[in-house]
């Protein structure tokens, strides 16, 4: 498909000429499909923001045409050239952007959100750079299953001072990954000028990260498509990757309304000089195809998006009761197994053993993160695996965003990644990936996308790590739709929750604690999985229900025993999984005994525990015989001495007296 220069032996039926028209009609259906958006947005018809890339057609054209379906791309807020060009149905698309439930996403991501994996289209992404990333993990998937597919990352120049370039370019010259990276120049990043943005050209950059560049006039089509079929015959040869930039110009403000103080008239003006579609006419005409054909390919495209509009116009918007739609992908039920009963091991070893389970049963499943593969984990967890699993346990550079990005992309190529956040505390370094991407965009995309992955994590106070080393961020998480949160409590739940977070079709956050990895427990049979979001009983009571999770659970329990001795019956709840929430056995377990105590090593305030509360004075407020109390540090950060961390972490006696208080109101 690369499109050859005109030649004297060209004429209005050669391969070339046909070629030629053949791209002339794609970036006309762009043209006009973002002109009639520019004027039903102005009639308030679409809702929203909306941001047109008028003007760059030839750069998403050229660059998507030597693609097949099997490839992929990512694109930007200003997207609807590269998906259109990647295939997508602009009448599906105009649908979507007026919020109709046949929509592209059912009327989930409008104008900046808009994706098909089917069709190799990994998201539009309304966070600049964030598609980066992801690109990376598309490409990961690709170079596992050794297929020849590549993918092309768009973005635009103001998103080369995103922090998420930087890490996804390095991570796939590292991991010599088949990506293009595609540069859309057109030289504003927002309101502010290329040159008020940035000191050094991308030529430099990509010297200083190892890779290829190569640099076209993005407003000539067959100049991008012919440099993109040869950069993208090297990457499926098994070549790395590659920054291309193409110079081009975007002829509407950075949206729809922008009153554009940034530039002058005349600047715009002289730029529509060089439209792509007047320069591929005049290559046309240099083919020797005759100018009719070409206004009949206007003509034709203006009647299939006229077309289009009146088809969407027609079409109802989501129904109400389909609010929850597309949240969460459904989980095939899991039941309760019997209690392990095998000889000791611990938890370090329950993580391992379920990693080693998981790998050998599907082929899908891959883990990354800091020094998972070579070094076995900062804590020996993974030792080994990287020698068993050739190539599916891999080692990255230290760039959280780009680890998580990798894994999003990955999820929605249809792997399930592992990957390791190596302290729970770095989880704000790339939140934008769980926050926006992975929690996002199965429902973004209206179930399009599959995000079976999970971000393996650990916390821990207690050892003065500081305040940047104990977090527990629980709430922080479950605060997010469409996250699943576990933290284990004991090695064989570890076990068993990890293997069912591994074959979840959901983004699960998994959370061990570090104290807790050489705690030993019976070893369960290893076809044993747990169902997430199921709390447990593990001590029943009679006076006073006591929840918690993760390692605070054992010392829940020895507060339950010193207290049995005094009299006072104590019934404890392993929550297992923050979200989802199991209400039910709470309630349950609160009409049996009339009194609620919640312990957790997180800070207090606005936690998991205020959570419960809520549930309690809500839901099982007639139950309640004492007021609801929680035990848990202050809203100070974890601090280092070890006299003020023993004076900040609840402990066995704190969680004692306050139950025993409780149970005498």
């Amino acid at each position: 498909m690369n499109p050859a220069p005109h030649a004297p032996g060209d004429g209005p039926d050669s391969p070339h000429a046909n070629r030629l028209l053949e791209m002339y009609r794609r970036m006309r259906r762009i043209r006009r499909f973002e002109e009639r958006a520019s004027e039903l947005y102005k009639a308030t018809e679409i809702p929203g923001f909306l941001h047109l890339s008028i003007g760059q057609e030839a750069s998403a054209v050229g660059a998507c045409w030597p693609l097949t379906a099997r490839d992929g791309i990512t694109s930007t807020h200003r997207g609807h050239g590269h998906v259109l060009a990647k295939g997508l149905d602009p009448a599906a698309m105009m649908a979507e952007l007026m919020g109709k439930d046949a929509g592209t996403c059912h009327g989930r991501g409008g104008s900046m959100h808009i994706a098909d994996p089917g069709l190799g289209v990994y998201g539009a992404n309304g966070i600049v750079g964030a598609g980066l990333p992801i690109a990376a993990g598309v490409a990961t998937a690709a170079r596992l299953r050794a297929a020849g597919d590549v993918v092309v990352a768009f973005f635009g120049d103001g998103a080369v001072a995103q922090g998420m370039f930087h890490e996804a370019v390095n991570l796939a010259a590292v991991w010599d990954l088949p990506v293009v990276f595609l540069c859309e120049n057109n030289h504003y990043s927002e309101f502010s000028p290329a040159a008020e943005q940035h000191r050094a050209p991308l030529s430099a950059r990509a010297a200083g990260y190892g890779i290829g560049y190569a640099h076209v006039d993005g407003n000539d089509v067959l100049a991008v498509a012919g440099l993109m079929a040869d950069v993208v015959d090297r990457l499926r040869a098994g070549g790395g990757p590659v920054l291309v930039e193409a110079e081009t110009y975007r002829w509407h403000g950075h949206y729809e309304g922008d009153p554009e103080r940034y530039r002058s008239p005349e600047e715009v003006a002289a730029a529509k000089e060089r439209d792509p579609l007047v320069i591929t006419r005049r290559q046309l005409t240099a083919a020797g195809v005759d100018p009719a054909l070409v206004d009949a390919v206007d003509e034709e495209i203006h009647k299939e998006i006229e077309a289009a509009v009146e088809w969407a116009r027609g079409l109802p918007a989501p129904a109400p009761e389909t609010l929850y739609d597309f949240v969460c992908a459904p989980r095939t039920p899991i039941p309760e197994p019997l209690p392990a009963a095998g000889e000791t091991f611990r938890s370090m070893d329950a993580v391992r053993l379920a990693l080693e389970h998981e790998l050998t049963a599907d082929p899908s499943v891959f883990v990354a993160g800091i020094d998972v593969g070579a070094g076995g984990n900062v804590f020996g967890l993974t030792r080994g695996l990287a020698e068993a699993f050739p190539g599916r346990v891999r080692d990255t550079p230290i760039s959280e965003s780009a680890i998580l990005g990798t894994a999003v992309g990955a999820a929605m190529a249809g792997m399930r990644p592992v990957v390791e956040i190596m302290y729970m505390d770095f989880i704000g370094v790339c939140l934008d990936m769980l926050l926006n991407q992975a929690a996002k965009l199965r429902f973004m995309t209206g179930g399009r996308a599959s995000l079976p992955l999970v971000v393996r994590t650990q916390f821990g106070a207690g050892r003065s790590s500081g305040s940047q080393h104990s977090q527990s961020l629980e709430a922080l998480l479950a605060h997010i739709p469409g996250l699943t949160v576990v933290m284990p409590s004991t090695p064989a739940d570890t076990y068993g929750l990890l293997r069912a977070a591994i074959q979840d079709p959901n983004p699960v956050v998994f959370v061990e604690n570090r104290l807790q990895y050489g705690f030993k427990g019976p070893r369960p049979a290893d076809d044993h999985l747990l169902p997430l979001g199921r709390a447990r009983v593990v001590r029943e009571g009679t006076d006073v229900t006591l929840v918690s999770w993760s390692r605070m659970v054992q010392d829940c329990l020895a507060a339950a025993e010193l207290l049995a001795a005094e009299g006072v019956s104590v019934e404890v709840v392993d929550l297992r999984t923050i979200v989802p929430l199991d209400r039910e056995t709470v309630l349950a377990s609160l009409a049996r005994t009339n009194r609620l105590v919640i312990a957790h090593e997180a800070v207090r305030d606005f936690g998991v525990g205020a959570e419960l509360s809520a549930l309690a004075v809500d839901e099982g407020f007639w139950h309640l015989d004492a007021p609801v109390t929680r035990v848990a540090p202050p809203p100070v950060p974890a601090p280092y001495a070890p006299s003020l961390e023993r004076l900040w972490l609840p402990s066995r006696d704190t969680i004692a007296e306050t139950v025993r208080r409780i149970a005498a109101v």
